[in-house]
């Protein structure tokens, strides 16, 4: 059915605004919808850049810039792809915090979603197959709502971190926009303010739990697959005790990825990874404490342990050198309410003499002395000097990584870190800081920042046509960052900028394609990781206008 003048302006994939050519604009019956004056892409960013400038809050810069989301998806990305660091915490964390609290107070468009509500399983297949058109969907990112960033259950709010999620995949690693879907699990709520109010656009009940529950989760996993074969799935803030379930219901059978387990556990990986190259340790000489032992927590730590496995230990060795403290403390092997991703770390009360007074974090380090703290907490100031001297205290160059996010919620600063380890820490947080000046020393702090992975991580399993994504391809996009740093840099960071975010997700992609090929994963015949790479990337650029493709 041929397009109306309208509709084609008013499709963010199609419309290019003051750009469309005279030529174009007579052939599509655009003559008069536009001002006279034909813009280059030039033209346009610096008219779009310059009203992006002009708005005075970080929120109110998000909602511009969603809104030019939501007109011209290739001018979106274009501008995204120059202004990338300055972008990052507007587009996505922190700024989508905002966002996802107020989402329905602040709904002006679905832009793409796909919105599958747990009362209404029958019309599933429909709802997909309605968003996603005859676009070939090559990556969806779905989310339920309840672990939403820190700040908890959001319900279908937390569909804004599905499509912010897609957004910073095109940005970093050219994920083609058209073959991406966002999708929400709406499943209910338990965020009573929500129930509450009359302006909230999900449904007005508890979250379903139990056998229907997953039953739901299973049927939009399968419905999925088979709409789009060549799918990667990325599961996106699960609640707690449904992530790891989940992941490993569907990681061997389907191309499947959780970022707040595995994401994060890559990049945290990755950034210790780097400061053992600055310090010249050997990860199996580590002691690795972690405080928050969720999703999150145990993930990175089951990576940690992967790779110490990996370099040689044996299981029962390696998991030696882990320990978790949670709410109630220290995790012991005998407490009732372990999950199955807590228990294989979980220590024996007869390996301490003061067993019982280890119910909190500052008794856990000056009982084991780590050399690594990885925070995951979400509890803000945790990390506090008393603590972080005693851990300096007993090595030379302490790892500490507070990671939670956003701003309000970080274990501690990067300034306060490197003053109170004088200087000797290797530092990375889970938002962006500032270089610190200490002793004369510019510090570099690196972000453990999941955008750093998880877009060439995509990136690279899709351009090879991998038939899983596996441990060993985790591994090497692991590598790959992590030997990007400067050891004979004095306070060199221990990753990669997210200024150079688009190179690194290409090394990442060609670590993990190479890794796909070499394992026999690959679905199709690939002679050149490098070429299928790039062959697989987007460009942001316009080009002629066929609606007869």
């Amino acid at each position: 059915m041929k397009m109306t003048p309208t509709e084609i302006l008013e499709d963010p994939f199609l419309n290019k605004g003051t750009a469309f050519t005279d030529a174009e604009r007579r052939e599509f019956g655009l003559i008069g919808l536009l001002p006279p004056r034909v813009q280059t892409m030039e033209n346009q960013l610096d008219r779009v850049y310059a009203q992006y400038q002009a708005k005075s809050t970080m929120l109110d810069k998000r909602l511009y810039l969603m809104n030019l989301f939501n007109e011209n998806r290739i001018l979106f990305y274009k501008l995204f792809s120059q202004h990338v660091v300055e972008f990052m915490p507007v587009v996505y964390d922190p700024t989508i915090s905002e966002t996802i609290e107020n989402y329905s107070e602040l709904f002006l468009s679905s832009q793409y979603a796909a919105f599958l509500s747990i009362d209404d399983p029958d019309d599933m297949a429909t709802t997909l197959k309605n968003v996603a058109g005859d676009r070939d969907i090559q990556l969806v990112v779905v989310t339920d709502g309840e672990g939403i960033l820190g700040i908890g259950d959001w319900g279908v709010q937390g569909v804004d971190i599905s499509v912010g999620k897609l957004m910073v995949y095109t940005a970093a690693a050219g994920i083609d926009p058209h073959k991406v879907l966002p999708v929400v699990l709406d499943t209910g709520t338990n965020n009573e303010s929500l129930l509450n109010d009359p302006l909230y656009l999900g449904n007005h009940h508890k979250r379903v739990e139990g056998d229907k529950y997953y039953q739901f989760v299973d049927q939009f996993v399968t419905t999925a697959e088979s709409l789009f074969p060549n799918m990667y799935l990325h599961f996106e803030d699960f609640g707690r005790n449904n992530a790891a379930k989940i992941l490993q219901k569907y990681q061997r059978q389907y191309v499947t990825f959780n970022d707040d387990i595995q994401g994060t556990g890559i990049i945290t990986l990755a950034g210790i990874l780097g400061a053992l190259n600055i310090s010249k340790q050997k990860l199996t000489d580590q002691t690795y404490l972690t405080f928050g032992a969720g999703s999150a927590g145990a993930g990175i730590a089951k990576r940690i342990f992967d790779e110490m496995v990996e370099q040689g230990l044996s299981a029962d060795e390696a998991r030696k050198h882990f320990y978790m403290v949670d709410k109630q403390g220290l995790l012991f092997d005998d407490m009732t309410d372990l999950t199955p991703e807590q228990r294989p770390f979980a220590r024996q009360r007869s390996e301490f003499t003061n067993a019982d007074e280890l119910t909190n974090l500052a008794a856990v380090v000056n009982a084991i002395h780590p050399t690594i703290l990885v925070g995951t907490s979400t509890q803000p100031g945790t990390f506090t000097e008393d603590i972080v001297r005693d851990m300096a205290d007993h090595t030379e160059r302490p790892i500490i990584f507070p990671l939670s996010n956003p701003t309000k919620l970080a274990e501690a600063s990067a300034d306060d870190l490197i003053k109170w380890t004088d200087g000797r820490g290797l530092i990375a947080t889970g938002i962006p800081a500032h270089d610190v000046d200490y002793n004369g020393i510019t510090y570099k702090i690196g972000q453990a920042n999941n955008a750093l992975v998880y877009p060439g991580l995509g990136l690279g399993t899709i351009a090879a046509s991998a038939k899983v994504l596996n441990d060993t391809m985790i591994s090497k996009a692991a590598h790959s960052l992590g030997g990007i740093v400067n050891v004979n840099e004095p306070g060199a960071a221990v990753l990669p900028p997210i200024e150079k975010l688009n190179v690194f997700s290409e090394t990442v992609a060609e670590a993990v394609a190479q890794s796909a090929v070499d394992q026999g994963l690959n679905e199709k015949p690939i002679d050149d990781v490098k070429a299928a790479v790039l062959d697989t990337k987007w460009t942001p650029e316009y080009t002629k206008l066929n609606l007869d493709d």
